[in-house]
């Protein structure tokens, strides 16, 4: 198609036309022109195509379609190829249903554990959003359907998300906020991009020049088109400028009519517009050229898929040896989410599911009884189903409790707060761990919950909000069929308290200051070596495994160069298993604040019982770099940086070091009120002080008040240099100091 062609036939009218939606979920078709109109619809956990009424918060019916774990749950299996075919999976789903572009992934950062978005993000950590980002991103796209990688950028509330400004410096948004939409961008190429509601450091996002334009596509390459997410628009001419091509949904004439007027009065070139068109039609012909409209939607093929998706993502966190069960013991499910279990969030990704299975159903022909335990309509403890729920409990030789927070909790278009769970289901583990020695907690939610009932029971099995085949696959790592491998892509925090947001989270009215800055999960918890409930990367299996022989490529480096870890892991029990192995980088000086360590690589290799195998990971320079304000860039510090690989973020198991030597120049700039103590770090520095100094010594004496030289250039460290003038009673002049510098910063 030559879009050129097509662009220099249409109007004015047609243009502004075509850059706002038709309705809900579709952009415009040009009739005289043949342009057709292709659907835009949710995701990224399931298709949401509304057959009926739309809306954006999933209030109205949808078409029938495979609801798979939401991205909290997914992003536990730290497994890329399973997000590549779980994105495969959605994008035949979309090519059955006509649909264009899913909205989806979701890479925001979990800054806080109340977010109600949670759910559908993946991680606090960056590397690995977008690491699992572009994996999904690769799957759906392989089917010649678009993505929507979302929500562009800084949006880790929910509250008043439409108007709040994030605030955040700009280091903080390079290394903590942006990264995963980095990776995904120029890894996986998304067809869209969708800018978030807030704005940013006073800037609707949507009329963001700098992050749409400077930063998307000048810096990292973006090829495709910037959509908004829905009502985001501010103001659609400023927003065309930026760099924002489609607004959805469509607003009748309003929009269209500002962007004629702002092209006829010159404050919006047709050069800008033009652009903005050019985008929408290549995805509009992206998808219509490569249309196939014989694939049809595999129900149970892909139900299975969501099965195995849920096994492979759900954490185990405690077992004191009661799990995998039995299946010839007598077991109590305990309960309400034992039969109606929660499996996805709520809002703008809530799927109509094919088939929506409980334990309870999928443990059908074991030796398992059940009662509710408490009410799913109600917050406060029933009596009389907790009686029920003892009684069940004691007969069993062991009970497993279904508990968790429901939607009216958690969802879209609010935040939690606090991370309790609804007193009657603590009040189910409190009375059924007092009965029974062998308690199995299963929980059901999209974010962290506080545990006060953690050391009464024998076993957790975090499942997340699964899918629609949750039930199958808890009741698979339950009994044993399925050894449990996910890890936790987020920190679990003793306290609400202790999350390092918490006191500015929900900010003063629309502003919102990200004041923690690259310190956002266990970058904080780990720095401060802070107490948590489960660290970052925790999980346990019904195996272990033993990790050695780690080997660097070499020594010492270059920031240009890469560098090669390896080691061997070895399955030590007697049930095969997956164990993913974490890489994390720690500076082990640096002049700039930066955390403990971070997430660098990761491997999830399987292996059977007595097999070893080896694993290894290639980085560059990115792995130890920070960015540098005053450079605008990248940058390494020459010195050791240690390569820690561990089981989670706290349970570290090999270490090596390498010598990293930096090719960025840094040429730092002194004035006369630079401290002394920054000079003298320079060795150029350190000797033309050094004449300032013995006359600095020679003045105060060695049997000074101020103790012995060495003392007194401890303190002088952290004096501006003008203070050798008054201190050496002028033998060190201001013009001698000034010349000093003069030849210091030639």
């Amino acid at each position: 198609m030559d879009l050129a062609a097509l662009i220099a036939q249409m109007t004015l009218e047609e243009k502004a036309q075509l850059c706002s939606g038709s309705d809900f979920w579709h952009s415009q078709g040009i009739e005289r022109l043949e342009i057709p109109a292709v659907m835009l619809t949710d995701g990224p956990c399931g298709l949401r195509k509304q057959a009926g009424a739309s809306d954006h918060l999933g209030l109205n019916d949808s078409v029938t379609a495979i609801s798979y774990p939401t991205g909290s749950c997914i992003a536990c299996s730290f497994d890329r190829e399973l997000l590549k075919e779980s994105g495969e999976a959605l994008g035949e789903e979309c090519q059955a249903e006509d649909v264009a572009v899913l909205l989806g992934p979701a890479v925001n950062i979990k800054r806080s554990p109340l977010c109600g978005r949670n759910f559908e993000y993946f991680s606090e950590d960056p590397y690995l959003s977008g690491e699992l980002a572009a994996a999904y991103i690769e799957g759906v796209q392989s089917k010649n359907v678009g993505t929507s990688l979302k929500h562009f950028a800084a949006n880790s509330q929910e509250y008043r998300r439409m108007t709040s400004d994030s605030v955040v410096d700009e280091r903080t948004l390079r290394e903590i906020y942006l990264p995963a939409f980095e990776t995904a961008v120029k890894r996986g190429q998304p067809w869209t991009v969708m800018c978030s509601y807030n704005r940013l450091n006073g800037e609707y996002l949507s009329e963001n020049h700098r992050l749409l334009t400077e930063i998307l596509r000048d810096e990292w390459g973006f090829e495709g088109l910037v959509v908004s997410d829905w009502g985001a628009v501010s103001d659609r001419p400023r927003g065309v400028a930026a760099g924002m091509d489609l607004e959805m949904p469509g607003d009748g004439r309003e929009n269209t009519q500002k962007i004629i007027a702002a092209v006829e009065n010159g404050s919006l070139s047709e050069e800008a517009l033009d652009r903005a068109v050019e985008r929408i039609l290549k995805m509009v012909y992206q998808y219509v050229e490569h249309r196939k409209p014989n694939q049809e939607f595999r129900y149970e093929r892909d139900h299975e898929k969501a099965r195995k998706i849920a096994a492979e993502s759900m954490v185990l966190l405690k077992n004191d040896g009661v799990l995998p069960l039995d299946k010839k013991q007598k077991v109590a499910f305990l309960g309400a989410f034992a039969k109606t279990p929660r499996f996805q969030g709520g809002g703008s990704s809530h799927v109509k599911s094919y088939r929506v299975t409980g334990a309870l159903e999928a443990a059908k022909g074991l030796q398992v009884s059940y009662a509710p335990g408490y009410p799913l309509d109600r917050m406060e403890p029933d009596e009389q189903l907790l009686k029920e729920a003892a009684a069940l409990a004691k007969e069993a030789q062991c009970a497993v409790l279904f508990v968790g927070i429901t939607d009216a909790m958690e969802s879209e278009g609010f935040d939690r707060r606090d991370l309790k769970m609804p007193p009657c289901q603590q009040k189910l583990i409190e009375e059924v761990s007092k009965v029974q020695p062998n308690t199995v907690v299963v929980v059901h939610c999209g974010a962290p919950v506080e545990m006060p009932w953690l050391d009464s029971v024998k076993a957790v099995l975090y499942a997340y909000l699964g899918g629609e085949a949750v039930g199958e696959a808890v009741a698979d790592l339950l009994f044993g069929d399925k050894n449990p491998c996910g890890k936790l892509a987020e920190t679990f925090p003793l306290r609400l308290e202790d999350n390092p947001s918490y006191l500015y989270y929900f900010g003063e009215k629309d502003r919102v200051e990200y004041r923690e800055g690259i310190f956002v999960g266990y970058r904080y918890y780990d720095k401060k070596q802070m107490p948590v409930l489960f660290p970052f990367g925790h999980g346990l299996s019904y195996t272990s495994f033993a990790y050695s022989g780690l080997k660097l490529s070499r020594s010492a480096m270059k920031d240009t160069d890469e560098l090669t870890v390896s080691l061997k892991v070895k399955n030590t029990g007697s049930r095969p298993g997956k164990e993913i192995v974490q890489l994390y980088v720690k500076d082990e000086e640096s002049v700039v604040l930066r955390p403990e360590k971070e997430l660098k690589g990761f491997e999830k290799v399987e292996l059977a019982p007595g097999e070893e195998k080896e694993v290894s990971f290639t980085l560059g320079k990115r792995a130890f770099a920070f960015y540098d304000i005053a450079l605008k860039d990248w940058r390494v510090e020459s010195g050791a940086f240690s390569i820690l690989i561990g089981k989670s973020s706290r349970d570290i198991q090999l270490c090596g070091t390498v010598q990293v030597e930096s090719t960025t120049e840094v040429k730092p700039v002194y004035t006369i009120n630079s401290a002394m103590g920054d000079v003298l770090a320079d060795p150029k520095g350190r000797q033309m002080l050094s004449k300032a100094l013995e006359s600095l010594s020679s003045s105060m004496g060695e049997t000074d008040a101020l103790g012995s030289s060495e003392m007194m250039e401890t303190m002088m460290r952290e004096m501006p240099l003008r203070g050798l003038n008054m201190f050496t009673g002028g033998a060190v002049s201001l013009e001698q100091l000034t010349a000093l510098l003069e030849e210091l910063n030639r």
